[in-house]
């Protein structure tokens, strides 16, 4: 078919994606511009579509009724020229969607379904933090151009070796700890964020999202804190080794839950 279906699962609209370019942020990130012309934003920074895929590639027609899916964060939607721009963290061959975004080319389509999210940074928060890992910078890079020019908190990133370039307001710190050789640490970022002069702080916004098990010791933090439920978004993105697929069933568990 020409064009996909205009509702998928769960009511959320399909929407075809033509690949107008790509360029590498950093040698382990691809950012991917597609032409988007049936593209509804929701308005919410943390906005993300589904990527229909099988082990073929991109599904464009004969879409199963449940088709395996990846999940990436709209990191700019120009309604004026339509173009939407996907970032994709690349591990190789490893994986469905980010060997085929490395590999795409103009005039090359896929299928999305969405958007979903519901978070935005509130405007009227003392101070905002940020806390993530290489999957959430465009989540955070999408929320920090939404703060207000006056804003001030912490971006906290943490990533294996490339950083990339992130805008944000002057009084908004961007903080990036990196990895290197050491082994991955679950507590890593939780230990950052439990030394944070809390009780200077005042009313606290945050947008925690990454690896599941570093989201769980967040959340503790979080609670220990008295974080507002509204004024707190934290899930994981991925887990530790598991592959996608295994990821999102265990989300359904009491295992996935953040």
């Amino acid at each position: 078919m020409s064009e996909p279906t205009t509702e998928g699962r769960r009511g959320k609209p399909l929407t075809m994606l033509t690949v107008l370019g790509s360029r590498w942020l950093n040698p382990t990130m691809v950012r991917v511009t597609f032409s988007a012309p049936d593209f509804t934003p929701n308005g919410f920074t943390d906005a993300y579509v589904k990527l229909l895929f099988d082990e073929r590639g991109p599904i464009l027609d004969d879409i199963p009724e449940r088709p395996t899916t990846r999940t990436y964060t709209v990191r700019r939607f120009d309604p004026v020229t339509r173009e939407l721009d996907l970032d994709f963290v690349v591990h190789g061959d490893e994986g469905l969607a980010a060997p085929w975004a490395t590999a795409c080319s103009p005039g090359d389509r896929v299928i999305a379904r969405g958007p979903g999210g519901k978070w935005a940074p509130s405007p009227d928060a003392d101070w905002h933090l940020f806390v993530g890992d290489e999957s959430a910078i465009p989540a955070i890079e999408a929320g920090l151009a939404a703060l207000p020019v006056a804003a001030r908190g912490l971006a906290l990133i943490e990533v294996g070796e490339h950083t990339v370039e992130l805008q944000a307001p002057e009084g908004v710190e961007v903080r990036w700890l990196v990895r290197g050789d050491a082994p991955y640490r679950e507590e890593r970022l939780a230990e950052e964020v439990r030394s944070l002069p809390w009780g200077d702080l005042g009313d606290v916004d945050v947008f925690a999202h990454g690896e599941r098990g570093a989201m769980k010791s967040l959340r503790a933090v979080f609670r220990k804190h008295a974080v507002a439920a509204d004024r707190l978004s934290i899930s994981g993105y991925w887990a530790l080794g598991r592959k996608e697929d295994e990821f999102q069933a265990e989300k359904r568990t009491d295992l996935g839950r953040i």
